[in-house]
């Protein structure tokens, strides 16, 4: 498929339907481990499509949660040592951090035949800091939804399919390509775009910490001030700033491109965007090189892997995002959400 004069490997839903994957797939224990952020979604939409899924997390609210979605302890739900035993594909759908710590049990689970999969590069591409090197008798595969767990989830309950890219990393048995697409099926993917471990880890942590969410509150914030600055409220700063964004331009390039967008504007707002995206672009793009060579040489990863393990981690996060809620821009977005029209 021809993606801007570029062509890339895709396969849709209509290519590789369901029923082939639940054939490709029916002699297959599928466990997934980690009933974090990725782990519901992805398992409950498997299970509902007809997948033989079990789920594999340690005891507490986690586990708590997973049996309210109705895994049922001892039959679909365990351990995670118990679970890995029992699958022939073992989902790795852990936190990076929790990754680490949880490998040795992985690791020794896994038989010849075995596939590993996962949803995010991270581990295998920097085994040098992760420590994760999967045996060579088993395939390692990957499907990355390009959105939350809860997206996934969401799209699936609503009859459509988020996108994600694919990858084999090893094909010891000569299925891995077929396992890999019958999963991200199953999973309820629109359709799957090919990539490798390293591009998605590399491309994946710098779009976190660039425009998807770093750069984005950055930029948020530093409109916000400079409009509060030079004496304009906090409710039409925010409208400015961020509500304007997210409830009326964003829906209209999201559908039709930002050039359609720029045309459905006023001639003004259309001038000075044009105007102004030049010296943003020549602005920004030195910080995103920095950013890209950070993460591309593993600078971003070890800086993960270190605070990610700390013992008071939570904490400090809890106190970072706390932060942020109680700033005067994300208490007076509470008011303007409070006063949206119902639908």
């Amino acid at each position: 498929m021809n993606f801007g004069g570029v062509e890339e490997t895709v396969v849709t839903r209509q290519e590789f339907p369901l029923s082939l994957a639940l054939e490709t797939l029916k002699d297959e224990t599928i466990a997934v481990i980690g009933y974090g952020v990725q782990g519901p979604g992805q398992s409950l939409n498997l299970r509902d499509n007809g997948f033989n899924v079990i789920v594999g997390q340690r005891p507490g609210k986690t586990y708590d949660k997973a049996v309210a979605d109705g895994w049922v302890p001892g039959e679909t739900l365990f351990g995670i040592e118990e679970a890995c035993r029992r699958a022939t594909i073992i989902m790795c759908l852990l936190s990076d951090a929790a990754v680490l710590s949880c490998w040795p049990v992985i690791k020794a689970a896994l038989r010849p035949g075995d596939a590993l999969y996962f949803s995010h590069g991270f581990a295998i591409t920097w085994p040098d800091r992760t420590g994760v090197v999967p045996p060579a008798d088993v395939d390692v595969i990957m499907v990355a939804p390009k959105g939350s767990g809860a997206t996934v989830r969401s799209h699936y309950l609503e009859g459509r399919g988020i996108n994600a890219s694919f990858a084999v990393e090893q094909d010891y048995t000569g299925r891995a390509l077929q396992r890999t697409l019958a999963l991200g099926i199953g999973i309820g993917s629109g359709y799957l775009f090919e990539t490798t471990f390293r591009r998605e880890a590399v491309s994946d942590l710098t779009g976190e910490r660039g425009a998807l969410m770093g750069a984005i509150q950055g930029l948020f914030q530093a409109q916000y001030e400079v409009l509060r600055e030079h004496g304009h409220t906090p409710s039409e700063a925010f409208n400015e700033t961020v509500e304007e964004l997210t409830q009326s331009l964003m829906p209209l390039f999201a559908a039709r491109g930002m050039d359609w967008m720029y045309a459905n504007c006023s001639t003004t707002a259309q001038r000075g965007a044009l105007d102004w995206m030049t010296p943003f672009h020549d602005a920004i793009k030195p910080v995103m090189e920095r950013l890209y060579t950070s993460v591309a040489d593993g600078v971003e990863a070890q800086r993960s892997i270190d605070s990610n393990s700390q013992p008071d981690y939570r904490d400090k996060l809890n106190d970072e995002l706390r932060a942020m809620r109680e700033s005067e821009l994300w208490r007076t977005a509470e008011t303007v959400r409070s006063l949206r029209p119902e639908a």
